[in-house]
């Protein structure tokens, strides 16, 4: 009970908890759709056969509508301040879910585009929800705990998406998969995100570096007041208007992001790649598409879905060595191994799945294979949430100045979708035509993933945006990208002195919960 006053009446806390649950939307979504893909109802009223190319078309545009509502979002939080932005998104996100729900509820002409339009309108709001509460996370955390709090916050990401499934699973058993509501109660369940989050948001307080970027020193020390009292408020002000000035001569605009001959291009590079390698772990796909994967390996629909359930359960526990660890040994060697951990789980996968679609003619016992399967896709899952699920969201928030941190979560969140649509949309082609083997192609695109990251992604943990930026500029006088030979290979890993340490006076979160 104390806790949950302290929860109420703390900001700290607040900004953590709402971040968290605005996360746990991008997550339910990936959840929500695995069912409703199998359920008979919504491909009848959809008007689609269930091995149609168009159940993947309608899971992979609402990245599209990700990738726009990422720019339409940033742009909104830089001009009009980040709580409007996120006020925004959140509005636009309840109505494109309202129009998923009334798709074909009553009438079927008409119902796969009403369909097509709900999920490109929720797409505009999720995708500007991702672009703009890691910066708004970001700019409330300084250097040592920004990693902790966005892999904290990343797990309840896994918690929407364990939410999403255990709804679906749960009305599609009660109600069967011939019911519309047994697809439509999860869809319209989603409301409790936005709904919830659109009453809370007046208790939390703009961001106080956006205020100061704007010139509105009055306002950054309301802001202070209200989440640190009065007295330190005037210390942290000045330690953000000391921030501003250092940042500001960094000031840069897309332009300078998006062209090789353009002084953030590097690290857009880094930024771009970092979404496109964890588009390439195939997780996108296993996560809309679970039930699929578990029957490939020899079960049964039902059982299908209850371990579909159950990786999802694994994998919201594993997540917690992410924000463990992620301080401790980096970024950089979290992703590494968790590509390199994932290709070898895929490669036995192939083998595995082979196995099982063949096993009554070499006399194979079918659990026999399905087990280890399983437990192998149990384990990959595992990986992919330590090493790739929060970090590729986070670096771009440590590379990029304040001013311009907005674009880079921004263009990240573009890639993301963009690299999501092609390979959702794939996915159920890839399957129907390859089979297991598409566990071989996962093999390969992890390889490809964990070797750029290693050769290029350098190690952002424990360190500031100014020391950051040292990597960035001995990369040009070097000429080369390569971790390996900037700065003496110093951004391999963490500063020297710094792994496994705790987190310094110096590098204290500005904005985390007491006792998290």
């Amino acid at each position: 009970m104390d806790y949950i006053k302290h929860v109420i009446s703390d900001k700290q806390s607040e900004v953590v908890l709402f971040s968290s649950t605005a996360i746990a939307l991008y997550g339910y979504d990936q959840g929500m759709m695995s069912l409703i893909n199998t359920n008979f109802d919504y491909l009848d009223t959809m008007g689609i056969a269930k091995e149609s190319p168009l159940v993947g078309v309608i899971v992979s545009v609402y990245y599209l509508g990700c990738a726009v509502g990422a720019v339409l979002a940033s742009y909104l939080g830089d001009i009009r301040g980040r709580k409007p932005s996120i006020f925004a998104c959140l509005a636009v996100t309840a109505l494109g879910n309202l129009l998923m729900f009334i798709a074909g509820l009553g009438f079927s002409q008409g119902a796969m585009t009403l369909m097509f339009i709900g999920r490109i309108v929720m797409g505009l709001g999720v995708g500007g929800i991702d672009a703009v509460i890691p910066v708004y996370s970001s700019e409330l955390n300084e250097e040592g705990g920004r990693g902790k709090a966005l892999a904290q916050e990343f797990q309840s990401n896994i918690f929407g998406l364990n939410m999403a499934f255990a709804i679906n699973l749960a009305v599609t058993n009660g109600l069967g998969k011939e019911n519309q509501w047994a697809w439509r109660i999860p869809i319209i369940a989603m409301q409790v995100y936005p709904v919830l989050l659109l009453s809370f948001i007046y208790r939390l307080p703009e961001s106080p570096r956006w205020f100061i970027f704007h010139d509105r020193e009055d306002d950054a020390h309301v802001a202070l007041t209200e989440i640190y009292g009065g007295d330190e408020a005037g210390g942290k002000l000045d330690e953000l208007k000391k921030a501003h000035d250092e940042e500001s001569s960094h000031s840069i605009g897309y332009s300078d992001m998006i062209f090789p001959s353009g002084q953030q291009f590097h690290e857009t590079m880094v930024t771009v790649m970092g979404q496109v390698n964890q588009a390439l772990t195939g997780y996108g796909a296993i996560s809309v598409y679970g039930p699929q994967i578990f029957q490939l390996l020899g079960f049964d629909v039902s059982t299908a879905e209850y371990l579909t359930q159950g990786n999802y359960i694994s994998y919201f526990f594993l997540m917690t060595f992410a924000w463990v660890y992620i301080e401790r040994v980096g970024r950089r060697f979290l992703m590494v191994s968790g590509a390199f951990g994932m290709a070898i789980c895929f490669g036995i996968l192939t083998v595995l799945g082979g196995l099982a679609m063949n096993c009554h003619q070499i006399g194979i016992p079918n659990l026999a294979v399905s087990i280890p399967g399983s437990i192998t896709l149990f384990v990959a899952t595992g990986f992919f949430g330590i090493g790739w699920l929060a970090e590729v969201w986070l670096i771009p928030t440590e590379i990029y100045p304040s001013t311009s941190r907005a674009q880079g979560s921004a263009i990240s969140v573009i890639i993301w979708g963009l690299a999501n649509f092609v390979v959702t949309l794939l996915t159920p082609i890839l399957f129907n035509n390859l089979d297991y083997w598409l566990f071989l192609v996962f093999t390969v695109t992890n390889l490809f993933a964990g070797w750029w990251t290693w050769a290029y992604s350098p190690e952002t943990g424990g360190r500031s945006f100014e020391e950051n930026q040292a990597f960035f500029t001995d990369s040009k006088e070097h000429n080369t990208w390569l971790v390996t030979r900037v700065n003496k290979g110093e951004f391999r890993h963490l500063p020297r002195g710094k792994e496994g340490d705790g987190v310094d006076d110096e590098r204290q979160p500005l904005l985390a919960a007491d006792g998290a």
